[in-house]
């Protein structure tokens, strides 16, 4: 049994944690080059924290070029257990309004300019996606944003495009056909590359528009984005503040889903055709199984 070591990756509005106590700043380096900003640790209600802005101090880096490889890696170096992405979302469904928090439990990636994998030429791995967020995580944030009185909706499939544009009017409604719940630009390859460094994901995505989907409704715009983020800011602030209460008072075993132990067989390549140097960099990700 480990202690819980919560990494959260603040999206759009969320660029910091104001009640983190005994805060140290590091700016790691990875083989992968550095993440966003520098890793914010420290403790939140008994609870190891490490916080981490998405698009860095400033919002200075757009959807595709945030380096997911090195914030991931950078968790992992730092002893992170588990990660909780918290990101701003644009609603497909009429009944997730502006607003609302959903859990989301899947995804459809649609971005096409980002390194989405660990692993590549060299030596070569293939990790299970079915299922691709912690169901016990995403049930403890579940319970921690409805304390903080979120209205909640319980799953949802996230369409990740690449942006930093927002969706055509035919894209938006071509996503409501596929089944998709919400639409953002950050959760893939996220998840992804979570699940490759082995640890347990969540997404808490906030609804702050409706798209352009919505006739009776104005088409999204920066400016009407900007004001609902504010006040998701600080209900996932206080949202955060619920779940480390609860997960110092729950003991961190592994994941029902086995994730922790995704690489058991997925490195396909034999150890003798495996390239060198590429291993040497893996062992921060997988040295567990390598």
């Amino acid at each position: 049994m480990t202690a819980w070591k919560l990494g959260i990756i603040g999206g759009s509005g969320l660029y910091d944690i104001d009640a983190l106590e005994a805060v140290q700043s590091d700016w790691p380096d990875t083989p992968w080059g550095k993440p966003s900003a520098p890793l914010q640790s420290g403790s939140l209600n008994g609870v190891d924290l490490v916080f981490l802005p998405r698009h860095g101090l400033g919002h200075r880096l757009s959807p595709s070029d945030v380096n997911y490889r090195a914030n991931i890696a950078a968790l992992k170096r730092v002893g992170c257990t588990d990660i909780l992405s918290v990101s701003a979302v644009g609603s497909l469904q009429e009944t997730y309004a502006p607003g609302d928090f959903v859990l989301v439990d899947q995804f459809i990636d649609r971005t096409f300019k980002r390194q989405k994998s660990f692993f590549g030429a060299g030596c070569v791995a293939h990790v299970g996606l079915a299922d691709p967020v912690c169901a016990r995580l995403s049930a403890l944030v579940g319970q921690a944003a409805k304390a903080a009185g979120a209205v909640i909706h319980r799953g949802g499939t996230y369409l990740a495009m690449e942006g930093p544009q927002f969706s055509t009017r035919a894209e938006s409604h071509l996503y409501r056909a596929w089944g998709c719940d919400v639409i953002g630009m950050t959760n893939m390859p996220e998840a992804k590359l979570a699940r490759e460094a082995e640890l347990p994901y969540a997404s808490l995505a906030m609804v702050t528009d409706y798209d352009c989907w919505r006739a009776e409704t104005e088409a999204v715009s920066v400016e009407a984005v900007l004001e609902i983020l504010h006040s998701n800011a600080a209900r996932a602030r206080t949202s955060l503040s619920h779940l480390a209460k609860t997960l110092c008072e729950t003991p961190r075993t592994p994941s029902p889903q086995g994730i922790e132990r995704a690489l058991d067989y997925a490195i396909i390549t034999a150890p003798d055709g495996r390239d060198p140097s590429l291993v040497e960099s893996l062992k921060m990700i997988a040295g567990r199984v390598l």
